[in-house]
């Protein structure tokens, strides 16, 4: 098997309590890197604390690919004694720990951070950025850089964080030079950031949403950013109300959107059946996190696929994609806002904690790819039939406040002008017909999108399956062993086609997720796929790519 070149990557850990800025301060790293041309990702842990316990950010920069969480480090930044006694043992050998010696006794480069932040009347929270600037002096990042990004995010106490920074950069010496190398230009965010822009770029009206981690933070960008997106928020008293306010505003006109997680969609599923026999738009992000029940409320799994897959009662499709970044959950957020109204459907954007919350290199080209679609509307002619009986199945949409049209919904079996129906059969059949035909439709244009992507050697006879979260390692690991992998991003309806084309003259064909039960595995098998073997992690943590491999140098 030829091997493919390793990128050159560097992997740093920033860590503390709850309420040290750990997150913050990893972001700022995040951008460091990236200004010298890195691709980036951020691994966040964090337990259901304000304050407390241990949190740390994992920042990967790489030259090229997708970067992923790695079990050994370059760098080491501890805020306290904990992060120490839980990662040091990941330094490599030849990498730097960073620490504040004002509460830690090591060896390493030893910053008085508490020292500095007190003599500049600095609040306690700044001891961050003391560490933050004594990393960047010791990777040879110079000043103007990290005052440029200092200012852009930190808002509050600029000043005074620059002095601290200042007075930590002057007592730090080099020790490594990391060199800019070039890269075409991108952002950094999260993919929930990226999810919501391209909710925004399809055309979003208002967001409704009751928080549940970890689809929260979309509800906050939306609420932070009401003025300037001209998009409505609104958290309401549970999921049940979420749902059926977005119900009620797409009947009325309005492109909406949901966002939970797997205990928050469970109570959404009735609103998903009736959203398909009503045929009114219903766009949902479902957010994994590790379950049943409350389950780890903080950390990843890939456990709700199935769920997902077949929520609600009733014969009817829904579209289901699963994104594995940041700008896959721009593209897909979009694209599934626009099908859900061409459709006047269900579509659910299934992604999970290490997407959601995880940082994201993002292209700027992507933010091009998405627009806003028009639905198909009645244009006005004879009497207006909401579920009027088209070739295709699909009904013209009109809206309350036409004059000209009674635009009546119905969650009862009904006909073509939305009165219920229980007693003639065939208008009953010849509505379940219809909206066949449109499930059909839906097929056919799913189809004609790239909804799988292949990495590696698309040569090889050994086939890596992922998705979702579990593509960062694959696609990386992939690579380095010269084998291919698959990624399916849309899993309903789902693409047989590209998939069998993908297996084609596969001797050996291996899924990795992060569950307990093989939920892809089963869902490839239901459709006629042999798989030969299931790789599996359901600690609610991330596969590391040094973890993925191993295990899968034992199978191939």
């Amino acid at each position: 098997m030829k091997k493919q070149k390793i990128p050159k990557e560097y992997s740093i850990i920033i860590g503390g309590a709850a309420g040290q800025g750990s997150r913050k301060a990893g972001l700022i790293i995040a951008k460091l890197f990236n200004k010298l041309g890195y691709q980036i990702y951020i691994y966040e842990d964090y337990q259901s604390l304000i304050r407390g316990g241990h949190n740390f950010s994992q920042i990967t920069a790489t030259e090229g690919g997708l970067a992923n969480k790695k079990e050994k480090i370059d760098f080491l930044l501890a805020m306290d004694k904990q992060a120490i006694e839980k990662h040091k043992s990941k330094l490599k050998k030849d990498g730097f720990l960073f620490f504040n010696s004002d509460k830690i006794e090591e060896k390493g480069i030893g910053i008085s951070a508490d020292k500095i932040v007190k003599e500049l009347n600095g609040l306690p929270v700044m001891a961050n950025i003391a560490l933050i600037a004594g990393l960047a002096k010791g990777i040879g990042i110079s000043w103007n850089i990290l005052e440029t990004i200092l200012r852009e995010d930190l808002p509050k106490e600029v000043e005074k964080n620059l002095s601290v920074a200042k007075k930590s950069y002057s007592i730090v010496e080099t020790v490594i030079k990391i060199e800019k190398i070039k890269h075409s230009e991108s952002e950094l965010m999260t993919g929930n950031e990226a999810t919501a822009l391209g909710l925004k770029a399809g055309g979003l009206d208002i967001y409704f949403a009751y928080p549940m981690t970890p689809a929260s933070s979309i509800l906050h960008y939306f609420a932070s950013k009401q003025k300037e997106t001209g998009i409505i928020a609104i958290q309401s008293e549970n999921e049940i109300a979420v749902a059926s306010e977005a119900i009620g505003a797409a009947y009325a006109g309005k492109r909406s959107a949901v966002g939970t997680s797997g205990g928050g969609f469970a109570l959404m599923t009735e609103t998903i059946s009736l959203s398909a026999q009503a045929e009114v738009p219903f766009m949902a992000i479902n957010s994994q996190r590790m379950g049943p029940a409350t389950g780890v409320p903080t950390y990843g799994a890939q456990s709700d696929l199935l769920f997902t897959l077949n929520p609600g009662h009733g014969d009817f499709e829904k579209f289901v994609v699963a994104p594995a970044n940041g700008e896959e959950s721009f593209y897909w957020s979009g694209k599934l806002l626009n099908l859900a109204w061409k459709y006047q459907t269900p579509a659910i954007l299934l992604t999970d904690k290490d997407v959601s919350e995880g940082t994201f290199s993002v292209s700027k080209n992507i933010f091009k790819k998405i627009k806003k679609e028009k639905e198909l509307v009645w244009l006005g002619k004879g009497e207006y039939k909401r579920y009027e009986i088209t070739k295709n199945g699909l009904s013209p949409l009109a809206y309350p406040g036409n004059s000209e049209a009674v635009v009546k919904v119905n969650s009862y079996e009904h006909n073509q002008f939305g009165i219920s129906e229980e007693v003639d059969k065939q208008v009953i059949k010849a509505m379940q017909d219809k909206r066949l035909a449109k499930f059909e439709l839906m097929k056919k244009e799913a189809d004609t999108l790239d909804v799988i992507k292949i990495f590696g050697n698309k040569n090889s006879k050994t086939i890596l399956v992922a998705w979702g979260s579990t593509v960062l390692a694959a696609k990386e690991v992939a690579e380095r062993l010269g084998i291919k992998m698959v990624q399916p991003i849309m899993l309903s309806p789902f693409p047989k086609k590209q998939i069998t084309k993908a297996f084609s003259g596969a001797k050996k064909i291996i899924c990795v997720e992060t569950n307990a039960t093989g939920q892809m595995t089963q869902l490839l098998r239901a459709n006629g796929f042999k798989i030969d073997k299931s790789i599996l992690r359901y600690d609610a943590q991330l596969f590391s790519t040094e973890e993925l491999q191993a295990k899968l140098k034992k199978e191939i």
